[in-house]
């Protein structure tokens, strides 16, 4: 597939360089000149400096031939613009980012509605559904549920006292053997010891897990309470939240907590929003300050909240805070381990990571993974049988559910007769409702739902056999 990028952020960086590895022909058009130069240094595709709504640099690349155009800059209206410039082009498929929310509206909506193929993402919307799953887990960096949420697929760095801490897969198979109820699919460790780089692997028997690793795990959903365990995760519910920053997604996030029992307490910078947000949000606290001033975490009583939750614009007031929440942390004895506050950070710039990883902040969201999955999933449609795609900030892997149809390569034969690569794993099949753990002699039948794991330049190869 032919497709032009609009925009080389960090969003439309990591989407193109995803459907790149996937054998597409990609384009990448990005104004800034020093943007410009430092992505055509960095990625293997075809960069062209310029504008998504100039006509003459779509052209330089390829709009006439193009499947897919997907506007990905941080400017909503250049994007729905490129959109509307690409269509006119002949181009039968758009992916518009938008962030506004004026321009989320029915009258913008109805630029598209004559075009059948086309997608409106909404990073917003991406990120608070991912707090609200992860919040209940405190420890998890991922958590994603495929399959009528039969199958759930969980992320988490390996504690000391966790106790799969130095148990080797195959020790694992043996104890779960034959009624398997989860599997792991991916190890993310350091290449070596004293190095910070880290290598994600589909693990065989002989693996010792070891402090550290990120780990992967395909389960089913009934067994997740067992792997959270296992992975050294408690389920925990918070009963007071904090919310750095009254945008958009602070306010969805904030509707669902009050909705489930939980005290909210938001800090927004801004006057007009924080007197907005006091009339939307009647049961929230509102507090109007900056979410870096002490003074004013120490008013909303940060060391006494079970989660904080930054979500400003500006990933340094969302780091730092989350770091002086974590100090004051008020530590309490639960399950006979000290607990304190439970800390999730928005970023927009993945340098950050590491350092967050350093220092602690457990757990690092990014709307680029928001928008990578969208954009996934919609050029996968052209596939019937893909029915959702899942991607991670850590660890370089794609987790794929597979719709089985009658005339699925996969139909009537067992995992062992498949020539899976080594880069790829299954891990679950749903048939009639219920989620197995997939093992050598698991046999697909059409109307199956597949669940399986791979890096991304094997998922053409895992997907040849299902579809």
């Amino acid at each position: 597939m032919r497709i032009i990028v609009v925009g080389a952020g960090e969003v439309g960086t990591y989407v193109a360089d995803r459907l790149s590895r996937q054998e597409h022909d990609i384009a990448l058009i990005e104004l800034d000149p020093e943007r410009f130069r430092q992505i055509d240094a960095e990625l293997d595709v075809l960069v062209i400096n310029g504008s998504g709504t100039d006509p003459a640099a779509l052209q330089r690349a390829g709009i006439d031939d193009t499947d897919l155009l997907v506007a990905a800059t941080n400017k909503d209206e250049i994007n729905l613009f490129s959109a509307l410039l690409a269509r006119q082009a002949g181009v039968n498929k758009t992916i518009v980012r938008v962030q506004s929310r004026k321009l989320r509206s029915k009258e913008v909506a109805a630029l598209f509605d004559k075009f059948d193929d086309h997608l409106v993402i909404d990073p917003d919307q991406e990120v608070a559904d991912s707090v609200l799953r992860l919040m209940e887990y405190p420890g998890a960096m991922d958590l994603s549920r495929m399959a009528d949420e039969e199958v759930v697929i969980i992320g988490a760095r390996l504690p000391a006292h966790a106790p799969m801490v130095g148990v080797s897969l195959h020790a694992l198979g043996r104890e779960l053997d034959p009624d398997w109820d989860f599997i792991v699919g991916t190890i993310t460790r350091k290449v070596q010891e004293d190095d910070q780089e880290e290598k994600t692997i589909i693990p065989r028997q002989d693996e010792v897990l070891r402090e550290g690793d990120l780990l992967r795990v395909i389960c089913k959903s009934r067994a997740l309470r067992d792997v959270t365990d296992r992975l050294g995760i408690a389920k925990d519910v918070p009963r007071r939240a904090l919310l750095l920053g009254g945008g958009r997604t602070a306010e969805m996030i904030a509707e669902s907590l009050l909705y489930r029992g939980v005290d909210v307490a938001i800090i927004e910078k801004k006057h007009e929003r924080a007197l907005e947000l006091s009339e939307t949000l009647a049961k929230a606290l509102i507090y109007e300050g900056d979410v870096t001033d002490v003074e004013m975490l120490e008013e909303a009583d940060v060391a006494r909240q079970d989660l904080v939750i930054a979500l400003t614009g500006e990933d340094d007031a969302n780091v730092l805070a989350c770091l002086y929440a974590k100090s004051t942390s008020a530590r309490s004895k639960k399950n006979n381990n000290e607990t304190g506050i439970e800390t999730i950070a928005v970023v927009h710039r993945l340098k950050l990571l590491d350092l967050l990883e350093t220092n602690q902040v457990d757990t690092a969201l990014s709307p680029r993974t928001a928008t990578a999955n969208s954009v996934l999933r919609f050029v996968r449609g052209d596939v019937g049988s893909v029915a959702a795609v899942e991607t991670f900030l850590h660890g370089d892997v794609e987790v794929l559910e597979f719709a089985v149809s009658d005339d699925s390569p996969c139909v009537g034969k067992t995992l062992s007769d498949m020539e899976v690569t080594k880069d790829a794993l299954v891990g679950a099949i749903v048939r009639d409702g219920k989620a197995q753990i997939a093992r050598g002699q698991s046999t697909f039948r059409s109307n199956d739902h597949v669940i399986a794991i791979a890096k991304p330049e094997s998922v053409d190869k895992l997907t040849a056999l299902f579809v």
